[in-house]
This record gives C-alpha cells, structure tokens and sequence, in this order.
C-alpha cells in the first residue's frame, strides 16, 4: 500500500534539514516507507542502507566516522535508538556540508527516548511521526476500527489472524522491545497495567488509585504512562484551561492509540464482539479522535480536551492555523444538541464544534453546532 501522504512529507522535510529522523511504533511500515521513498528517488542518487538489527551492519559501522564519511547521497540508518552514539558522528558529517549527501534515520521511540538527537542535531534535523494505516490509506472504517491500522494485522487474511498477530506483538513490545529501549519494567508489570488502563481508555486517569492497585506509587504510575506514550502506544490528552469563573478538570485523559491493541487486550474478536462489548463507546470515541488528530495533521501539543467538573465537556480541542476546532464523539444513531455542547461552544469561543458520529448523514444542530458522519469528515 503506497502511501503518497508520507513520501511527499519526506521530500519536504529534506527540503528544511539534511536529516529526517521517520519515528513510529515498531511494525508500523518506517523500513517500507524509507525503501519507497528510495525508489522515487529513481536511481538518481545513491542510497546506503544500515540496518541495526542486523549483526553485519553493526560491524560496518564499528568506526562510524570510517563507514560514513565518504558515502554519498542518501544514507538510511534503521533502528536508530539502538546506536544513540552515532548523533555526535552525524553532527560532524552534516556539518561538512557535502552538496547531496541526506540522512534518513528511522526510529521505534520517540524523540524524548532519543533526545540524544534532538541535543546533537537542533537545527539540523526534523522529525516525522509514521503511523499505522488511516482512513485516508484504507477507506475501510469497520476493518480498521476492529483491527487498528498496524499493517500486518489490518491486511491479514482474517480477524483471527489478525488478533493472533497482536498478541504476539504485545508480548514482543513488553519482553524485547522495551528492554532494547532502555527501559526497565517487569513484562509482567506492564502487561497488568496495560490491561488496567483498558478501563480508563478515553477517561480521566486516577494516578494514585492506579498506582494502589498495582502496589506502586503514582510516581511510578506516570512514568509506565511516560514510557508508553514515548513509544507511541497510548495518547495522554492534555486539559484545556479557558479563562473562566469555574472548576475545571487538571486530569489527563488517556487513550490507546492504535484499536486494534485495545480490542486484543479486550478480548474483543470480532465486530460482532466490538458491538457487544460495554466499551464500544469509548473504542469509537478513541478510534474517531486519533482519525481526526491524523486528518487536521495536529501535532499532539496541539491537542486537549476540555471539562468542567459535573457541567460540560468537549473531547478535542485542536489549535490549528489560529482557529480552535471542537469535536465530540458519540456513537449513536442521531446526536442531540445538548447544555454540554452549547457551554462548549459559549465559553471556549470556538471557530467550528462538530459532533461526530458513525453516519450516515450531516446535519445542523444549531447554527453553530453540526453533526458530521466520520467518513464524511474524513474524505474532505
């Protein structure tokens, strides 16, 4: 599945930065976005690939400055977070200034996991967060709402296939890859606190009962959070503070950010399941938010949610372009205009508040307020 969206954000990224730094979850398609993005390049300039992974290209680049130096065109290093030391080494080279020469850095953490970078090279690279499958790529909301978009189980032969790809990716997640992060949590650990924050998806986290829970202080509770959020696992949905007379929530809210790891941990097997289950609202809701998140292309300090104690919500907020767009996400056959929504619309001084919903009609609530069906929404 080509995905056009990202390979001109590559072109255009290099057109600010001689290095790109493609960031995402493990299996989310970087190693195959960085080798079509190698055949736009069409054989005209060359490419140098070193994969982290593999024991040969550790060797080759056992003396960096040796492997490096005198290569041309565009170089890809795979699995970056695995090699943090080779930051210092890249600063030098690109300082060199070699007319061509591009550094496309793939990672499976997060900038704050590899802030080595960020220190080294400021103001010489840019980053590009890569996500699983979206509508955009898919056009199929059932699928990927049940099977979330990682590639290997949205475009597996069936929902039992699929799931049996996620289990072995969780269990992977918590018993290689954090390690190879540097991070030091029991898998067993982790795995309860996955399977405990499944009944906070899309609602206020409560650090200290969490952190009772699991025997652990809240400290500790925020650092898990930390850790699964570096590694694009969970979304932590920051407040909104408006200028106003009135009690509002401090609380983060906390999402999966991938369904398809959400309904695995659920035990959720099927759609029929999904339909079922007491927490299909809260997986349409979190589905739907990181679908618009990706649409309006928003970066995730741009991003919150805003709530009044026992008196109004919104569920996004995005600051976009100098405009704040609304959004509430109901799963229902016909969203009502509610005092909720028109608080919203009255106290934050929004530009648009859209309620959305599984379709299949738009319609106006009020002047202000409309009620848009996800798929409308995005394929605008």
């Amino acid at each position: 599945m080509k995905r056009d969206l990202y390979l001109k954000k590559i072109d255009k990224n290099f057109a600010v930065n001689p290095a790109v730094a493609l960031l995402g979850p493990r299996q989310c398609g970087k190693t195959t976005l960085a080798e079509m993005y190698e055949k736009t390049l069409k054989g005209k300039t060359a490419v140098t690939r070193f994969d982290l992974e593999n024991p040969r290209d550790l060797i080759r680049l056992q003396d960096p400055m040796l492997a490096l130096e005198n290569l041309d065109g565009l170089i890809i290093i795979d699995e970056v977070q695995r090699r943090p030391d080779l930051f210092p080494v890249l600063r030098v080279l690109i300082d060199q200034h070699r007319p061509g020469r591009q550094f496309l850095i793939l990672g499976s953490a997060s900038r704050d996991l590899i802030r080595q970078s960020s220190e080294t090279l400021a103001g010489r690279i840019s980053y590009l967060e890569l996500t699983p499958f979206s509508y955009e790529e898919t056009h199929n909301i059932q699928t990927l709402l049940l099977r979330g978009g990682f590639p290997r189980s949205y475009l597996a032969p069936s929902d039992q296939q699929s799931f049996r790809w996620l289990r072995n990716y969780i269990t992977n997640f918590l018993e290689r890859d954090l390690p190879s992060f540097g991070i030091n949590v029991a898998p067993e650990m982790m795995r309860r606190f996955w399977m405990m924050i499944c009944h906070y998806h899309g609602n206020l986290v409560n650090f200290s009962d969490l952190g009772r829970s699991l025997g652990v202080s809240h400290i500790t509770i925020r650092n898990y959070l930390d850790i699964l959020s570096s590694t694009f696992m969970i979304r932590q949905l920051n407040p909104w503070f408006a200028n106003i007379n009135k009690r509002q929530v401090k609380s983060p809210k906390i999402y999966f950010k991938d369904s398809g790891i959400f309904h695995q941990l659920l035990g959720v097997r099927s759609f029929e399941d999904l339909t079922r289950h007491p927490k299909l609202g809260a997986s349409w809701e979190g589905f739907a938010l990181e679908q618009i998140v990706r649409h309006y292309d928003a970066d995730p300090e741009d991003c919150y949610f805003w709530a009044v104690h026992s008196q109004a919500e919104l569920d996004l907020l995005i600051i976009k372009d100098g405009k704040k767009l609304g959004f509430e996400f109901k799963y229902t056959d016909a969203p009502k205009i509610t005092k909720s929504l028109n608080t919203a619309w009255e106290l934050l001084e929004l530009d648009a508040l859209t309620v959305i919903y599984p379709g299949p009609a738009d319609y106006p609530l009020t002047t202000d307020i409309h009620v848009q069906a996800l798929e409308s929404l995005l394929s605008q």
